[in-house]
């Protein structure tokens, strides 16, 4: 392709609305450009590379035995009802109604459609198992799109659905997809961690994140840099901190009784902390929740905080969720901010394994009035747990659950999502198969989604420098960026005429060249080659052609060489 017929705008400053390196380096490149929040054109540099990342998974998908279809992206809002996936993904999901007044969505995934889809060819246990996948464009409605192509409301994914027989065969199809995605993200170029992880409105009881590392990324992930233990900051767990258990006594009989002490206007961990001695680890924070109604109590050490999910893990089957203002504003008998593990308000008490292993002199806590905490709060004698388990957010330092080892926590960002759903779908829409003795069953499913437009942004922010994109080969628009430098002197025509037959005889030999024949200075076409990123730069000038070579760059390294001319395509096309 002549950049002379390309069409490109390269931008020499950052847009004003950029955060984040790959949102300012594709449109500054002029590979996409907004046209509304969160929405955005692919212009032809960029389709090129989101065809190369779609290509790559095409193949990893076929040669997993999966088959490429098509689905809608408008569909029924009856499916999403039968499911009840619509409440559950409310103001997230692009809603309409046709002119008969029937609903509809914009997909935002497609477990309904494709479940709905199965049930209505397959039935026998003959049919099974089937694997279906699809390239398809999603939509979410994000209250505040940000960061490019990282939260936007318009995006491609590629995702794939299993139906099996049974859960050993869908262990069997779940494996098969994840060792296809080990595969793609290797080939993109990626540094990744397949991390476990929560379900979220998709569901499923087994499922992992495909994160690739990246500082800005937007979501945290704890990993074992001594074992191959990976789990988002959800569902992480730590291993043992110490002895614990509901009504432990250890080291509590020569503690002397509570003591409350006046704590004026200091309802936080920090202020009592200071004001009473201690360090923020040897208090007892309690943080309410609602369960069914009723009132809950979760006991973590005043230095850690409380995860919802790990909450709703230690109460798995009842109804969750943190109490928020309006619940403090509706029982002005809670005392906010001096809330103790023994308000006699509280029917449920969930403690960390950390509250049984508490400091020597007790728990500095809540005196459950206003202005005042308490010293010597001792597990078994002040206070009880019904429940003990692991509660808090995992942080840096804390025991593998593995190995022992110290984890980590980084950054990342999710460029694909595997789940065993199990009969979720299958159910609810009533995808069954009869077996040989002509008994139903519901099929078990599995689904796989990779999110083909993020992963041209997780790739970029993993392969840039100071003057723009640098892309791995398998990914870049084009192999080679042919630059022509003909100057004004009197051998212009012959290094313009000696750049053309290059560029023909690459093409010709299968090789994809950008050719940069504009007349433009050689500083402005020195900065849109590193700007557009082109794996591998070749400069023809005057002194060159004089000489018969013609130089080369590596765009990442900025390695240089030079190449016989006569040499340069059986060079290049040798890799």
């Amino acid at each position: 392709m002549r950049m002379s017929r390309l069409f490109l705008r390269t931008l020499r400053d950052d847009p004003a609305d950029a955060d984040v390196d790959s949102h300012r380096l594709l449109v500054r490149a002029g590979y996409i450009r907004k046209v509304a929040a969160g929405v955005y054109s692919w212009l032809p540099l960029g389709h090129r590379v989101l065809r190369r990342v779609e290509q790559i998974v095409r193949e990893e998908m076929d040669a997993a035995d999966a088959q490429e279809l098509l689905l809608p992206i408008i569909q029924p809002l009856e499916l999403w009802q039968r499911t009840g996936r619509d409440k559950a993904y409310g103001p997230l999901m692009f809603k309409l109604t046709d002119r008969k007044d029937t609903g509809f969505a914009l997909a935002p995934t497609a477990e309904e459609v494709i479940t709905s889809t199965v049930a209505g060819e397959y039935g026998s246990y003959r049919d099974l198992p089937v694997n279906l996948y699809q390239f398809g464009w999603k939509y979410r409605d994000e209250l505040r799109p940000r960061f490019g192509l990282l939260r936007s409301r318009e995006f491609l994914m590629k995702d794939a659905y299993s139906f099996d027989l049974d859960v050993e065969g869908l262990k069997a199809s779940y494996k098969g997809m994840y060792d296809a995605y080990h595969r793609i993200f290797e080939r993109c170029g990626l540094s990744f961690r397949p991390v476990e992880a929560q379900a979220g409105e998709i569901g499923g009881d087994v499922n992992h994140e495909f994160m690739a590392v990246a500082a800005v990324g937007e979501d945290d992930f704890v990993w074992c840099r001594s074992c191959d233990y990976a789990a988002n900051v959800e569902a992480a767990v730590r291993g043992a901190c110490g002895p614990g258990g509901p009504d432990t006594t250890d080291a509590t009989a020569s503690l002397p009784a509570m003591a409350p002490e006046h704590t004026p206007g200091l309802p936080g961990i920090k202020g009592v902390a200071e004001f009473m001695g201690v360090a923020p680890g040897a208090m007892l924070k309690c943080i309410a929740f609602d369960v069914d109604g009723e009132m809950g109590l979760a006991l973590v050490p005043g230095d850690r905080e409380v995860n919802p999910f790990a909450l709703n893990r230690a109460l798995a089957g009842r109804k969750v969720r943190l109490w928020e203002d309006a619940d403090f504003d509706a029982h002005p008998d809670v005392p906010r901010g001096y809330i103790g593990p023994h308000f006699p308000g509280a029917t449920v008490r969930v403690a960390d394994p950390g509250v049984g292993a508490g400091p020597g002199e007790g728990w500095v806590t809540g005196a459950n009035r206003v202005d005042h905490h308490v010293r010597h709060a001792a597990l078994g004698r002040d206070f009880h747990a019904d429940t003990v388990a692991d509660l808090v957010t995992v942080v840096t330092g804390d025991a593998c659950p593995r190995c022992g080892q110290p984890l980590s926590v980084n950054r990342g960002i999710e460029v694909g999502h595997t789940f065993q759903l199990g009969t979720k779908y299958s159910v609810a829409l009533s995808a069954e198969y009869t077996d040989e003795k002509g008994e139903q069953h519901p099929m078990v499913m599995g689904c796989y989604g990779i999110g083909v437009s993020r992963v041209v942004a997780a790739v970029v922010e993993e392969h840039h420098d100071e003057a723009g994109l640098a892309w791995p080969a398998a990914l870049a628009p084009y192999a080679v960026h042919l630059i022509s430098l003909p100057g004004k002197g009197e051998a212009a025509p012959e290094v313009r005429a000696a750049a053309d037959r290059l560029y023909d005889e690459l093409t010709a030999a299968g090789v994809d060249v950008l050719y940069d024949d504009r007349d433009q200075s050689p500083g402005v076409k020195f900065a849109d080659a590193d700007l557009v990123g082109v794996p591998t730069q070749l400069v023809l000038g005057a002194k060159g052609l004089a000489r018969g070579v013609v130089e080369g760059k590596d765009r990442r390294s900025g390695e240089r060489d030079e190449v016989a001319l006569g040499e340069a395509v059986a060079v290049i096309s040798a890799g």
